[in-house]
């Protein structure tokens, strides 16, 4: 037999059971050795008559007594006991798998989950004990394996819906052009230009997946790479960078860029600060504004990045962090990838960090990262290998 959990369960018992029945024998057995001693209080060489007619000295009547009663008590206790631990034994054994069948449920449970099968539950509705939480919350686990379930095949259709847009385009254009006999270098370069930009935008696709993936990978354990850097110096690169899209749409930008000292992956951070202005410039309005502010406390540093724009239900601020969502819609065919935020979420948890959106009155939002500072979290410079310079 292996030893499983009821098995031990009830040798425990067992053993418990006849070490006391033990115990409780041989203290009954020396109570009873103590207890009859009726010729200490007689005199030396007093003479006992038996009902038999035999007469005995009290001190060898007393041992034959003590001796008969303390082996009778053995013999009577050492049975009772044995029945007693077999009874004890065999019930330990019944309660203990009548304790443990909801962790057989479990373990059922989790042998037939499989993708066609996530939506089974244990449903436990016993006794509101130990066994009952855990039941509880094995059915919670599912609940959440099966939500990131689901999650990740949405991602996984969206991100191939994603890359098949622009390598049809892509194609398409190709074939019709190539099938054209009339053709002229215009149109080759028509065609040159609408391919450039298709294999940007997939390349544009397969760059912020991969910045997406490495800020979950890097979630919740220690940076790769870990340097003091300034949120606002992040920060003024990623606008140094939009400036022509500002003036095309003429939005009036706003500045308040204070030394926000923080430790992580120099990358990821100006990664975030860029995914922030992009989206700030790109769900705007013409002649809208955006504002930028950057701060620190020496406990926290922030990056605060607020626009104008279409208006946003508060409840479908937690929609935006899902992937491929494009302003709270989902592929709509707008620019961009959808990943923006969702990229920004996973490095702020690489960071320890947290981000907050709120629905501006009138349209917009306003997005808010905080990080801890560099004096809270002591930076660990490193240098990355030359083959990957």
């Amino acid at each position: 037999m292996r030893p499983t959990l009821r098995l031990r369960l009830t040798l425990l018992n067992g053993v418990l059971l006849v070490g006391a029945g033990a115990i409780l024998v041989l203290l009954a057995w020396l109570l009873v050795r103590d207890a009859l001693r009726p010729t200490d209080e007689l005199l030396p060489g007093t003479v006992v008559v038996l009902a038999d007619g035999r007469s005995l000295d009290a001190a060898q009547w007393q041992r034959q007594l003590v001796d008969a009663a303390s082996a009778e008590l053995l013999v009577k206790g050492l049975v009772a006991l044995l029945a007693i631990s077999v009874v004890g034994v065999a019930g330990a054994y019944a309660v203990a798998g009548r304790a443990l069948r909801p962790l057989h449920q479990v373990t059922a449970t989790a042998r037939r989950l499989g993708e066609t099968t996530l939506d089974q539950r244990i449903g436990y509705s016993g006794a509101d004990d130990e066994v009952a939480e855990l039941a509880e919350t094995f059915d919670e686990m599912l609940d959440r394996i099966t939500a990131a379930f689901e999650a990740q095949k949405r991602f996984v259709a969206n991100a191939s819906h994603e890359l098949r847009t622009p390598l049809a385009v892509m194609r398409t254009e190709i074939d019709v052009t190539l099938s054209d006999d009339e053709a002229d270098a215009a149109e080759y370069r028509r065609m040159a230009t609408v391919v450039r930009d298709a294999s940007e935008r997939a390349n544009g696709l397969v760059e912020a997946l991969l910045v997406l993936a490495r800020s979950e990978a890097q979630a919740g354990r220690r940076l790769g790479r870990r340097t003091e850097c300034d949120l606002a110096a992040g920060t003024a690169n990623a606008l140094s960078a939009v400036r022509r899209e500002v003036e095309r749409i003429k939005l009036r930008v706003q500045t308040s860029l204070e030394s926000a000292p923080v430790v992580g992956d120099p990358g990821l951070l100006d990664r975030l600060a860029g995914n922030l202005i992009e989206n700030a410039i790109r769900y705007n309005h013409l002649h809208g504004r955006v504002w930028v502010r950057t701060g620190s406390d020496g406990c926290r540093s922030w990056l605060v990045v607020g626009n104008t724009g279409f208006e946003v239900d508060q409840a479908d601020v937690p929609g935006l962090f899902e992937p491929f969502r494009r302003g709270g819609r989902e592929r709509t065919g707008a620019r961009g990838s959808g990943l923006g935020l969702s990229i920004v979420r996973a490095v702020c948890d690489a960071h320890g960090g947290t981000v907050k959106v709120v629905a501006q009155t009138g349209g917009g939002l306003e997005v808010t990262v905080t990080l801890p500072a560099a004096e809270a979290a002591p930076a660990v410079t490193t240098q990355e290998p030359a083959a990957r310079r």
